[in-house]
């Protein structure tokens, strides 16, 4: 059944509502035609960030089997329904490139979005890293430094310890020699006031002695200097009167030994030998004491008899008159 003019009409709009989206495909085909820079950078931009799929246009309802074989049997177009036609398809193509211009600018501008965004993270990410690198190397710097002082002060105490120790050894050392030299100097203070006091007790012994050596125990009593003076002259006597007889009995021994001849078997004349020689020796002592006598004698003329020779004290007048002469005390006599 052939369609009249308004259902043809009809039919022909929404054919060409239905061949609308093919202009996107043309509009691509005349893009793809710019520089390849541009392509290069949608590209960029699209693997950047992917663009937001638009929603599925719709497409046209599907005609039934009967409605495109009518189509195809419609009548042809008139010139004013196909002008009609060919500027709708016009607006349509601009419409689409404004679209897809508009798409572009969104992709780029989401493009330099995201890299710029991405530029700022990367910066910001590298002012991080630096930013903890650098407070890395300060804090390592600063533990460094810290070790470091540490190390020195350890270094610093140790010397200032040694040299504490060194200071208390050599004050110590130096304590020690002046305590030494304290305990010479007391020593040798001591030594000489030792030295002193014996030098003062010989020069006083020295007097002492000087002074009995010159001593006259008995010079003020002249009665009884005078009555040993008469004793010793009596022994005087008396020893040369002994000893005129032991020579004068030696004389006549040996004037009767030439004499006479006695028999030597019986040893006589040796037993007369020995007792002449033993007067002569007796002799000789008298003569000893009488030279004793004799000092005694000046002794008592400048008052210093009766003084002992060894210790110079004074001799007892008892001993004085029982031994003629004597010279030294009982006490130095013993000790001889």
């Amino acid at each position: 059944m052939p369609l009249t003019a308004p259902k043809a009409h009809k039919a022909a709009k929404k054919k060409a509502v239905a061949k609308k989206p093919a202009a996107p495909k043309s509009s691509a085909k005349k893009v793809s035609a710019k520089p390849a820079a541009t392509k290069k950078r949608a590209k960029k931009a699209t693997s950047a960030k992917p663009v937001k799929k638009s929603a599925p246009k719709k497409s046209a309802p599907k005609t039934s089997p009967a409605k495109k074989a009518a189509a195809k049997k419609a009548p042809t177009l008139t010139p004013a329904q196909r002008a009609l036609a060919q500027k709708k398809a016009a607006a349509a193509k601009a419409k689409a490139i404004a679209t897809a211009k508009a798409t572009k600018e969104r992709e780029a501008k989401a493009k330099a979005t995201a890299k710029a965004k991405a530029a700022a993270a990367k910066a910001k990410a590298i002012a991080t890293a630096k930013a903890t690198k650098e407070r890395e190397a300060k804090a390592k710097a600063a533990a460094k430094e810290k070790e470091i002082q540490r190390k020195a002060r350890e270094k610093a105490a140790a010397e200032a310890k040694k040299q504490r120790e060194i200071e208390a050894k050599r004050k110590a050392i130096e304590a020690e020699k002046a305590r030494k030299l304290r305990e010479i100097e007391r020593r040798n203070l001591e030594e000489l006031r030792r030295q002193e006091r014996r030098d003062a007790e010989e020069r006083k012994r020295l007097e002492a002695l000087e002074r009995k050596m010159h001593s006259k125990p008995y010079g003020n009593e002249p009665a009884f200097l005078a009555e040993l003076r008469d004793l010793l002259l009596e022994t005087r006597e008396a020893t040369n009167a002994q000893i005129a007889v032991s020579e004068s009995e030696a004389n006549e021994m040996l004037v009767d030994r030439e004499r006479l001849e006695y028999d030597d078997e019986d040893g006589s004349s040796v037993a007369s030998d020995i007792q002449r020689d033993q007067l002569k020796d007796f002799a000789s002592a008298l003569r000893l004491k009488i030279d004793e006598i004799d000092v005694a004698l000046s002794r008592i003329d400048d008052g210093s008899y009766g003084r002992c020779d060894e210790c110079y004290e004074p001799i007892s007048k008892a001993r004085l008159l029982a031994q003629l002469p004597v010279f030294t005390c009982v006490s130095c006599r013993a000790s001889v």
